[in-house]
């Protein structure tokens, strides 16, 4: 078998404390190197943190980003180098005068990969990416990079496959969110962190959520599915953590039920990907047919999408 260890974590992020969220990443990148991860996967925003940003006015945010060559970045580049690890890490990046939720894969062979979130909504003054982030690692795969609601669109997914990705980094902030949709997930209540949030956190708004999804992303297009998140309040929601990496078959193969700060590790054995039933049925594919995904109907942009009450007409 060829194996790769990689790791994914959960941690609550301090608001606007970039510094403590670094000391936080360095620390838990160190424990999975210790246990013999070569790639580590934080969660979306990790160095910032998330929901808070909303509330924040535009030149706040501004204060706040930073360009992917910056020092915060460099910092995290500098830890890989040190580690011999990948290592990918939420920020808020000012490039080009716009700002971006991005995440940041850090090589220690030196290089950076930066993804753009495609589907931002956090913020009227985030802007959302405009390409797809697939690269070469020094491990001899390509891995691809998916920031939350990226990953729930389907041909967001698939084309990050079709790329050539074979292990796809999907950092999160979710659970406990407050879907429009009757059934989709609902908050969780602040109040319950101080009890004991483990039941709510792998009920249906969080892990039986993830899992009516997120096997799938992984089965249907051969790829392995490295998920982090954030766990714990984040200003008025309840992240619920739920780390945990799945095998081309949608299969989990390692993650944590528990409501707190985790590390979670797993061997990939790569030799799965070329006999995977989705990489099988990708090569049956009918190109030829697909003219009507790209074609425009009502599509509006990310935060409309993702905060409108109406219901969609067909």
């Amino acid at each position: 078998m060829t194996l790769f260890r990689a790791a994914t974590v959960q941690f609550q992020a301090v608001p606007d404390q970039p510094a403590k969220n670094l000391a936080t990443v360095e620390r838990l990148a160190r424990q999975a190197v210790a246990e013999g991860a070569r790639l580590v996967v934080f969660p979306e925003l990790c160095l910032l943190g998330y929901w808070h940003l909303r509330r924040h006015t535009d030149s706040r945010l501004a204060e706040l980003a930073q360009p992917a060559d910056g020092p915060l970045i460099r910092q995290v580049l500098a830890l890989a180098k040190d580690l011999d690890a990948g290592i990918g890490v939420g920020f808020l990046e000012a490039a080009d005068d716009q700002l971006f939720n991005a995440y940041a894969v850090c090589l220690p062979t030196g290089e950076v990969h930066v993804h753009r979130k495609l589907h931002a909504f956090e913020h009227a003054a985030i802007a959302s990416g405009s390409s797809y982030t697939v690269f070469e690692t020094p491990w001899g795969f390509r891995a691809g990079v998916l920031i939350c609601w990226d990953n729930n669109l389907v041909e967001n997914v698939r084309i990050t496959a079709l790329l050539g990705a074979t292990v796809l980094l999907a950092p999160h902030q979710t659970g406990g969110t407050n879907s429009r949709s009757p059934h989709g997930m609902k908050p969780i209540p602040l109040e319950v962190w101080d009890q004991d949030p483990t039941e709510a956190f792998n009920g249906p708004n969080g892990r039986e959520w993830l899992l009516r999804w997120l096997p799938a992303r992984a089965h249907d297009n051969g790829i392995f599915v490295v998920f982090s998140n954030g766990v714990g309040p984040d200003d008025d929601e309840l992240r619920t953590g739920n780390a945990m990496i799945l095998d081309p078959y949608g299969r989990i193969i390692a993650e944590t039920p528990v409501p707190a700060e985790a590390v979670v590790t797993a061997d990939l054995d790569l030799d799965l990907v070329p006999l995977a039933t989705g990489q099988r049925w990708m090569r049956g594919r009918r190109p030829e047919l697909y003219g009507p995904l790209t074609i425009r109907r009502d599509e509006v942009d990310a935060r409309t999408a993702r905060f409108s009450t109406d219901p969609v007409s067909r």
